[in-house]
C-alpha cells in the first residue's frame, strides 16, 4: 500500500458496470450506505457547534507536487462543504524546508479559529513525514495520526482514531457478523492501516492473524478466516480459491491498472469477479472503504471541534468562543 492510500480515501465516483456486478450485488459492501448513515450523524453535530459559535474548520496541507493529492483534496472538500465545515486547501512549493513546514503547523495550532490540521500525502523526501504529523497538536489530529492517536487504539481510545483502520472496521460492522470470536486475517502490517486494524478488532474480541511478506503460505491463514482486511497495494493479491465461504472480504487497497483500451482504471488487492463467488460480503474498490474515510475524517474535524470547545471552556471558563473569521 502506497503512503497515499493510508492518508487519504479511495475515489468514490466510479462503478463497475451493471454486467460486472450481477448476479451477487447483495455481496456487495457498498462504502456509500455506509458512508450516509455517519455523514447524517456528523451534519447534526457539526450544526450544534456552529449553533454554539464554534464552527469546525480543516485546513489540508500539501506539499510540492499538486497532481497527486488533488483528487482526494476535491472529494475532501466537497463533502466538508456539504456538511458545513469550512476546509482550506494551502499549498506549499517544493522547495519548503522542513523548519518552515514546522513552523507552519505550529501557527495552525496556535490558532484557535483552525479545529483540524490534514496533511496530504506524499510530501517531499527532505521533509519527515512522520516529524511533521507528530507536529500537529493531539487534539487537531483530525487523521489520526499523531503517536498519541495511534497508541490510544492499544488502549480502544478512539476519540480521534486513525481514519482508514476506522472505516474499514466500520464497513465489518455493516455485515452481520459477530466480531467476538470472530477469526479474522488482516493482510498488510502498516503502523497506519494494518496493524491499527488489528488492535481495534481485538479490542472487540475478535482473533486475529496479521500476515505481511514474511507470511510462509498466505492462503492457509486466510482459508480460516471470517473476516479478511487487505492493505498491500499488490493487485489480485487475494483470489476466491483462498478464501473461506461466506467470509467478509475488506479490500483497502488502491491499485492503477492497465484498462486494456490504452488507459487505467482502480482496483484493490482482492480480485473482485473472483472473491464474490465466494465471500459473504466484499467491498468494491473504488466505492468501498473510501467514502467512509472521508466520513470518518469529517467525524473527526467535529470530534476535535468539541474536544477544543470543552478543553478552552475549561481554561476560561467562558461557555463559548467567537472564531473571527
Amino acid at each position: 500500500m502506497t503512503a497515499q492510500q493510508s492518508a487519504t480515501p479511495q475515489p468514490s465516483t466510479a462503478e463497475a458496470p451493471p454486467a460486472e456486478r450481477a448476479p451477487r450485488d447483495h455481496k456487495r459492501l457498498d462504502g456509500r450506505i455506509v458512508s450516509a448513515r455517519i455523514r447524517e450523524k456528523v451534519g447534526q453535530k457539526v450544526a450544534g457547534l456552529t449553533a454554539a459559535n464554534w464552527p469546525p474548520r480543516l485546513v489540508s496541507i500539501a506539499v510540492g507536487a499538486a497532481e497527486p493529492a488533488a483528487l482526494y483534496i476535491r472529494n475532501q472538500k466537497r463533502v466538508a462543504d456539504k456538511l458545513g465545515i469550512a476546509f482550506e486547501d494551502r499549498h506549499y512549493p517544493e522547495g519548503t524546508t522542513r523548519e518552515e513546514m514546522l513552523a507552519a503547523v505550529q501557527a495552525l495550532n496556535a490558532d484557535p479559529r483552525v479545529t483540524g490540521i490534514l496533511i496530504q500525502r506524499p510530501v517531499p523526501g527532505h521533509i519527515p513525514m512522520k516529524e511533521l504529523q507528530a507536529a500537529v497538536h493531539p487534539l487537531k489530529d483530525v487523521e489520526g495520526m499523531h503517536p498519541a492517536s495511534i497508541g490510544n487504539i492499544v488502549y480502544n481510545d478512539l476519540i480521534l482514531g486513525p481514519c482508514t483502520a476506522v472505516a474499514a472496521v466500520e464497513m465489518l460492522r455493516a455485515t452481520d457478523l459477530a466480531l467476538e470470536g470472530l477469526e479474522v486475517v488482516v493482510v498488510g502490517h502498516s503502523e497506519i492501516v494494518g496493524k491499527p486494524i488489528a488492535f481495534l478488532l481485538m479490542s472487540e474480541g475478535a482473533t486475529v492473524t496479521v500476515c505481511h511478506h514474511m507470511t510462509r503460505d498466505l492462503s492457509v491463514h486466510l482459508r480460516r478466516a471470517d473476516a479478511v482486511f487487505v492493505a498491500v497495494g499488490k493487485p489480485g493479491l487475494i483470489d476466491g480459491s483462498m478464501l473461506k465461504p461466506g467470509a467478509a472480504v475488506i479490500d483497502i487497497g488502491i491499485n492503477q491498472i492497465d484498462d486494456g483500451a490504452g488507459g487505467t482504471r482502480v482496483v484493490g488487492d482482492a480480485d473482485y469477479a473472483s472473491c464474490r463467488e465466494v465471500a459473504g460480503w466484499l467491498t468494491p474498490v473504488p466505492g468501498g472503504v473510501g467514502p467512509v474515510t472521508v466520513s470518518i475524517l469529517m467525524r473527526n474535524v467535529a470530534k476535535a471541534a468539541e474536544l477544543q470547545k470543552r478543553h478552552y471552556e475549561k481554561q476560561y471558563g467562558t461557555p463559548t468562543f467567537v472564531p473571527d473569521v
